[in-house]
């Protein structure tokens, strides 16, 4: 693996007309390289990129750290981390031939037909990323396969299996126009805000529905910078800072509008109920916390299949939305909310037995834990 404070330059090889994401392949490997500092400071080693097919960054990334690998399509090189000027030569002549080229001794040939995989630690999740010859015809298959690679592998419910359609259609709209993912964010406080409003007096269904728009938009944003490699600090902060702060509000004025009911929790309730899912919502955060300082800043949610699997319903924003929904549908928002209280506890308990048992299992193996995406690269 390549020193984490040396990168090698990344440069396209050849010409393509054909956009993706109205982007050209020059303009999204200099995005690329951009925001992963590849800058050449690894003197004589350099990264190519064949303009006649598309990449999923995790794939620029996985060859950036892997000097003198290449991984082909149809005998054709797509990506190679050249170690030298001569190798660097014979696989762009080859790239832009569309042929095999003579690989030297010590370098190691991925075959994508033979489907490698490799962990992408910023999405969680282990697979295959995408690669694709791009031309106009195939535009539109591979915009679905560059955003379905762009979602997280370990998410809530919601966000996996009912968003994403929404999202790609908002997606597409949003890149065809210039509209910019902290334009997306924006957006989405704005409804956040006005959820949290209806949700104090009273007004149940109208909140849900602007705190659909917005979980669906808080979707958007992401896939957005990811598809057009605009991720910012600045985006990042807005982004993930409006979705830690926002929940406990929700939670909060939501059992406070109760009161336009008729069905008030009395004092004792509305504290032990507050107290629960306020004191649970920071509880479990610290333990994740905690968990990534152990262990590498590795998740907690990542580190065996059955905390993956949890993390699809352990209570946090929208998992708790589907709890308050279903007893909207049966007209009790009141039941609702001490639900989603019994249910922070509940994944509480679950959380510090996690906790628990990865100290336990940290001090017989002597080290950091591991995720079970990690696997052997390719």
């Amino acid at each position: 693996m390549s020193n984490s404070q040396v990168r090698p330059a990344l440069e396209t090889v050849g010409e393509n007309p054909t956009l993706l994401w109205g982007l050209t392949m020059q303009e999204r490997h200099r995005r690329i390289a951009t925001a992963n500092g590849y800058d050449g400071s690894a003197a004589g080693t350099v990264v190519l990129v064949n303009a006649a097919y598309v990449a999923d960054p995790a794939w620029v990334r996985h060859i950036a750290d892997n000097p003198g690998t290449v991984l082909t399509i149809d005998g054709t090189p797509a990506l190679a981390h050249a170690a030298s000027k001569e190798q660097a030569r014979a696989i762009a002549d080859a790239m832009r031939a569309g042929n095999e080229p003579e690989y030297s001794s010590g370098q190691e040939i991925l075959r994508f037909e033979d489907h490698p995989t490799i962990e992408n630690k910023q999405l969680r999740k282990r697979e295959t990323p995408f690669l694709r010859k791009l031309e106009p015809a195939s535009v539109k298959s591979i915009e679905r396969a560059s955003y379905f690679g762009a979602y997280k592998g370990v998410t809530d419910v919601l966000t996996k299996y009912l968003w994403p359609e929404w999202a790609l259609v908002l997606t597409r709209i949003a890149a065809r126009f210039g509209i910019t993912p902290n334009m997306v964010t924006a957006l989405g406080a704005i409804m956040c805000v006005a959820a949290t409003v209806a949700f104090a007096f009273g007004h149940y269904w109208s909140g849900m529905a602007m705190g659909l728009i917005f979980m669906v938009l808080d979707t958007v944003d992401g896939k957005l910078a990811r598809c057009t490699i605009t991720s910012s600090w600045w985006g990042n902060i807005f982004d993930h800072g409006i979705d830690l702060v926002h929940p406990p509000f929700w939670w909060w004025f939501w059992a406070t509008g109760l009161v336009h009911w008729g069905l008030a929790l009395d004092d004792t309730t509305f504290w032990w109920v507050q107290g629960a899912i306020q004191g649970g919502y920071v509880a479990q955060r610290l333990i994740e916390g905690v968990f990534m300082r152990r262990n590498g800043m590795m998740h907690i949610h990542v580190w065996r299949p059955f905390d993956s699997w949890f993390r699809l319903i352990t209570a946090r924003r929208n998992p708790n939305m589907v709890i308050l929904f279903i007893a909207l549908l049966s007209g009790r928002p009141d039941i609702g909310i001490i639900a989603v209280a019994w249910w922070t506890v509940i994944s509480l308990a679950v959380h510090l037995v996690q906790l628990v048992q990865a100290e336990i299992a940290r001090a017989r193996k002597g080290s950091q834990l591991t995720s079970w995406l990690a696997g052997d690269d390719a």
